[in-house]
């Protein structure tokens, strides 16, 4: 294969938000994918699944059900399972789909050799791999389905490492009633889940022949005791080390330069003593040692920062006019409350942007200034003043952002849209930008937004997906990419940021713009992560402004239109200058999206 295999454990996601991004790299048509993650507690019933075989009310045990547009029947996701969804261009013609399914079932018997099982085979007439066949006592260890379409392929198979056998008892398993569901636990065979998920990446990558393999892993956790004693100060054994990096490695044979590339020191003995006095939260902590990262081994928050990091004070008239049309107005600003460097320069040109629904979030990033405390109920008047702000700076392009309302039922989503529908009452040739947050991958919330038709929409991923759990705990790197591709799929032109310097290394940004790419976004930025507080994540290294051009020509290079990078690069600078180039360009074309089958 000419291209690489874009391999991404993307740890436990919500089915719902795996299939929309599914949908968003299918529709991409140019990388090969494999996804691999686990759900929470779900069964599915496709298009063709009889209600009954689902035997009792899945709430009573604690999952959800979902009707999805597969074919097939009722199937059972959980913990301990293995599912992989690989997005690949496919060879079409007569048996094209037996023969993909063959593939992938001869790719699943190979991981399953790997790893200790041996005996895995087909059973004519029944999708999936087996085991027992030859004894003549048949069961199913991975169901296998895929969807083919325009040559692209969806679903995949779904591998019982070690999940709860019981929940398949509450159905019967793609409708068939005498063949028993088995799992690797079962048949005598205790792998980790890591080690399930190297062995399928490399099975995979020799099955359809891939020269090269990009691997981005969402952090693996550690054991409750290495972490106990990392908080203690005790070294943490060899094995959780070699757990926690994931950058453009392969798989456990690469762990140990995985490790060196990724600069874990996991083992490195940073103490909580030390980081305590500092100021640094405990559970801090663990979410940098999950992720591979020595909080000890980051630049001083005292330490002076480069020449091309220092922004002059410039508190002209533009500046003092601007914050008086905020003050008067009672409104929020996301450049006061995050911190942000460029409030002078931007202000100065009388551009700002606008945070709606208070000034209290309900989550706490590791990088964030902005303030956590219980927030207040939301403003009605809100959108209309800063509507009104619009109208008397006379702005050309308006950003509006929002604090993370997770307590309330429609995560803030109303307030974004009716501001910018206040704004296009008032100002209707001004382009509206609307910098959301993954309103909890909730489809209502974010239908809401999507149907306010924003000229922009913006979702940060921030982070690559190694450092995401210690970078915004309460987030997720798939259902990042699931809002994007969403908006994308409803006709937006949407836009991401990267911040970088908290201990990611070139070959993940590289990979996250890839994925960002995947899904069809048009415009990134990028800049230098500047720590706000001893509380917060410690800086990692400073970016140099000929790194970070590096990052954009490489971004444009792999077909994003337009990528915004520099030290001083955030969410919203040169917002307007971004949104033209890219309307000069012309939007990157919709594909419709694809149905799929499980059986």
């Amino acid at each position: 294969m000419s291209g690489p295999l874009r391999a991404r454990w993307l740890g436990r996601v919500r089915y719902a938000d795996a299939l929309a991004l599914q949908h968003g790299l299918w529709a991409d048509g140019t990388d090969d994918w494999l996804l691999l993650l686990e759900h929470p507690h779900v069964y599915t019933l496709g298009v063709r699944a009889d209600p009954a075989h689902v035997l009792v009310d899945p709430a009573s045990v604690g999952a959800e059900v979902l009707t999805t547009d597969r074919g097939g029947d009722v199937t059972y996701h959980g913990p301990g399972q293995l599912v992989g969804y690989p997005i690949r261009t496919v060879a079409m013609g007569p048996g094209a789909v037996p023969g993909y399914v063959h593939a992938l079932e001869g790719v699943v018997i190979d991981a399953l050799s790997s790893l200790g099982l041996p005996g895995a085979s087909r059973l004519d007439g029944y999708p999936g791999v087996w085991v027992g066949v030859a004894e003549g006592a048949p069961r199913k260890v991975c169901a296998v389905g895929v969807r083919l379409s325009k040559g692209r392929s969806m679903h995949g198979f779904a591998l019982n490492v070690s999940p709860d056998l019981a929940y398949f008892g509450h159905i019967v398993p793609c409708g068939i009633a005498d063949k028993p569901v088995s799992s690797l636990l079962a048949e005598g065979v205790c792998v980790e889940m890591r080690d399930a998920v190297d062995a399928v990446v490399d099975a995979a990558a020799a099955h359809f022949g891939y020269d090269r393999v990009d691997r981005s892993d969402v952090a693996w956790r550690v054991s409750p005791a290495d972490l106990a004693a990392f908080t203690r100060g005790e070294q943490v054994g060899e094995e959780a080390s070699a757990g926690t990096a994931a950058g453009a490695g392969g798989s456990a044979g690469a762990r140990s330069a995985m490790n060196a590339s990724a600069g874990s020191a996991v083992g490195a003995g940073a103490s909580r003593a030390v980081l305590a006095g500092a100021g640094q939260p405990v559970r801090l902590l663990g979410r940098l040692a999950e992720a591979g990262v020595d909080p000890e081994a980051g630049l001083g928050i005292a330490e002076r920062k480069p020449d091309w990091l220092r922004v002059p004070a410039r508190m002209g008239d533009e500046y003092r006019s601007l914050r008086k049309t905020i003050r008067s107005l009672s409104l929020v600003t996301v450049c006061e409350e995050a911190g942000c460097p460029n409030i002078y320069e931007c202000w100065a040109d009388g551009t700002a942007t606008f945070m709606v629904n208070g000034d209290r979030c309900t989550r706490a990033c590791g990088f964030c200034l902005v303030d956590t405390r219980k927030p207040l109920p939301p403003d009605p008047g809100e959108p209309e003043r800063v509507a009104e702000a619009v109208e008397r700076l006379g702005l050309a392009h308006a950003v509006v952002t929002t604090v993370a309302r997770d307590d309330l039922p429609d995560d803030g989503a109303g307030a974004l849209a009716e501001t910018a529908r206040a704004i296009r009452r008032r100002m209707p040739a001004t382009r509206v930008e609307l910098l959301i947050s993954d309103c909890r991958g909730n489809d209502e919330s974010l239908a809401r937004i999507f149907d306010a038709r924003p000229d922009v929409l913006n979702h940060n991923l921030e982070t690559v997906a190694r450092l995401q759990r210690a970078v915004r705990p309460s987030a997720s790197y798939a259902r990042s990419l699931s809002v994007l591709a969403r908006a994308r799929s409803a006709g937006l032109t949407t836009k991401s940021g990267l911040i970088v310097g908290m201990g990611e290394e070139p070959g993940e940004v590289l990979s996250a713009l890839a994925d960002l790419h995947g899904v069809g976004v048009a415009i990134v930025t990028i800049g230098q992560y500047l720590r706000p507080s001893a509380r917060h994540l410690p800086v990692q290294r400073w970016w140099s402004p000929a790194e970070l051009a590096g990052l954009a020509a490489a971004g444009e290079a792999i077909g994003i239109p337009h990528v915004e990078a520099s030290p001083l690069t955030r969410s919203s600078y040169h917002a307007r200058a971004a949104a033209d180039a890219v309307a000069s360009a012309g939007a990157p074309p919709l594909l419709s999206s694809a149905s799929g089958a499980f059986r």
